[in-house]
């Protein structure tokens, strides 16, 4: 099922956001709710609350106090802490029995506030941040629900900053206007991202390649390396209890800063062994992930030209993200193909010179070929002196690959 992590300041909104993906046929799993039912009179955690924090924070039927356990781990960091270890374990083990109770070929929403400073974004395949300004949380907080302001500050303090969750968002919905406003923001979300990704994944056993959209050379674009970040993240985070990685990294054009692109990003996975790669839990991982194999792309061209072909063998899949195209290539580590990869990466970075040709070749065989398939045929036999080139930077400054 397509995993969506829903989440945002105290607040923000999140919430809402949650309850109208439910409406519209997701899966929710909210956080706060398993938080409450394990701490819940005779749950275990409940008890374990009460002998790190005192009999202060129960009431006489024993419940828990919340406000009395709020007012002592918000303004301790340690205090708070303490907290997450005790009741996280407990809400993990609720949260995972219930997203694996939604339907298989779903949206599975999964609102949790600290999904940034857990870092359990990576275990979704979208995180959707719900941002609104802190003063008007402040206010929501204390009009809506009652809180003092200082207290207030304090929870909001005690989370996420707004640059932290940006950092980790595929989706930022403002909830700065009306409730009108959110509502089709998240409406949008789900026609044209959340359903045409679910479909995706449900369909793995075919490719998915990029919409003819996405198949365009553009002019750089900023969010390029935060969204490969993220998808590198997601990646390693898939595929390491497998064992079969060394290293994944971002590659490819959309890779150099200030180079035009198709609006693609390549991922390159190092492997121990390429025949790992068919092993079906590595499979799996990647489908999980969201990435299908596709069959008949098995090979880059080699270079120097006459090249061994083996040593430029590797695995193609595609993501199955429609608002966030990407190619991985997988390779074996320490290959030609391999190494190429990282060093023309690091080379252009490191001379301006030889990125700006590079960019001046793309145009011109741009203007010369009507389709991009072309184009990149085209390209080959820049890339074979751009390999020897490359080398030779290689070796005056002792780059190695890493």
């Amino acid at each position: 099922m397509l995993r969506v992590g829903v989440t945002g300041g105290i607040g923000s909104g999140k919430s809402s956001v949650s309850r109208r993906l439910g409406e519209l046929g997701a899966h929710v799993v909210d956080a706060d709710a398993v938080a409450r039912e394990v701490v819940e009179p005779g749950e275990p955690t409940l008890q374990r609350i009460r002998e790190r924090f005192g009999d202060a924070v129960t009431r006489a039927d024993g419940s828990l106090d919340r406000a009395a356990l709020a007012a002592i781990v918000f303004p301790d960091r340690d205090a708070l802490d303490a907290l997450d270890a005790i009741t996280g374990p407990a809400i993990a083990e609720r949260v995972a029995a219930q997203r694996s109770a939604g339907p298989r070929d779903g949206v599975s929403v999964y609102d949790m506030p600290l999904l940034v400073e857990r870092g359990l974004w990576v275990h979704e395949h979208l995180a959707v941040v719900v941002e609104a300004d802190a003063e008007t949380r402040v206010r929501r907080l204390v009009e809506q629900r009652g809180l003092q302001e200082e207290d207030a500050r304090h929870r909001i303090a005690a989370q996420a900053t707004d640059a932290q969750r940006r950092a980790v968002a595929d989706v930022v919905l403002d909830n700065s206007g009306t409730q009108e406003d959110l509502v089709r923001a998240v409406d949008a979300l789900w026609s044209q991202r959340l359903q045409p990704y679910a479909a995706n994944l449900v369909s793995s056993t075919r490719s998915r390649r990029p919409d003819r959209a996405a198949d365009c050379v553009v002019e750089p674009r900023p969010d390029w390396e935060s969204r490969a970040e993220r998808v590198v993240a997601r990646l390693a985070a898939a595929l390491g209890p497998t064992g079969v990685v060394t290293e994944v990294s971002h590659v490819g054009s959309t890779s150099v800063p200030g180079l035009l692109a198709k609006d693609v990003l390549d991922v390159q996975v190092g492997v121990h062994r390429l025949d790992d790669v068919t092993r079906g839990d590595v499979r799996a991982a990647f489908a999980d992930a969201g990435y299908v194999f596709s069959h008949g792309i098995h090979s880059d061209t080699p270079h120097p030209h006459g090249a061994d072909p083996a040593a430029w063998l590797k695995q193609f899949l595609g993501g199955c993200d429609p608002g966030n195209h990407v190619h991985v290539h997988v390779r074996e580590h320490g290959s030609a193909g391999w190494r190429f990869a990282l060093l023309f990466r690091d080379w252009l970075r490191h001379e301006p010179a030889e990125r700006d040709a590079y960019a001046a070749e793309k145009r011109r065989l741009l203007a010369l070929h009507s389709t991009t398939s072309d184009y990149v045929v085209a390209k080959e036999p820049w890339f074979e002196g751009a390999w020897q080139r490359a080398n030779t930077w290689a070796e005056r400054t002792g780059w190695r690959p890493r």
